[in-house]
């Protein structure tokens, strides 16, 4: 069951010094999903806002409305004719300004999680190394992103 405390300590970006963000919950768009907004900022992060209707930040986590379950096995091969993912997703929103004195306009970070059908049972430490490896290299690799979507150097 997702849920987060606060302040969620932010990982390091470069221009950010100790970032925080203490959020609330917040109504999810959907009945399948939980959201939380950023209402106050902690560290230094000169020219970062909070939420507001104009200038979202936010966090949701979005499971599937329906879990899929896998087809028929085919009884000449013995493999499962149609094998089915659930998609999970982790979805920030944040205003950013295109151009100074402009209105803000929403960047969105989007991690899409597609899990086979049948794994949580079958194989589920190998789909929590997935996750561990995938959030261990987005974590070292915090500061290095940000300066590459940044810079557009990779």
């Amino acid at each position: 069951m997702i849920s987060l405390s606060t302040p969620i300590t932010g990982l390091a970006q470069t221009g950010l010094t100790t970032p925080t963000y203490t959020i609330t919950v917040d109504t999810a768009s959907s009945a399948n999903a939980k959201q939380w907004a950023v209402t106050a900022l902690g560290g230094t992060q000169t020219g970062v806002s909070s939420h507001s209707v104009a200038n979202p930040f936010t966090c949701a986590f979005v499971r599937p409305l329906n879990f899929k379950a896998n087809g028929t096995i085919n009884p000449a091969t013995g493999l499962i004719r149609q094998v089915a993912k659930n998609s999970f997703k982790v979805i920030t929103r944040k205003g950013t300004l295109p151009l100074a004195g402009q209105a803000p306009v929403t960047t969105i970070i989007t991690t899409t999680i597609d899990v086979v059908a049948g794994a949580d049972i079958a194989d589920p430490n190998s789909v929590r190394a997935a996750l561990s490896m995938h959030l261990g290299a987005l974590s070292q690799a915090s500061a290095s992103l940000g300066d590459t979507v940044v810079t557009g150097i990779l």
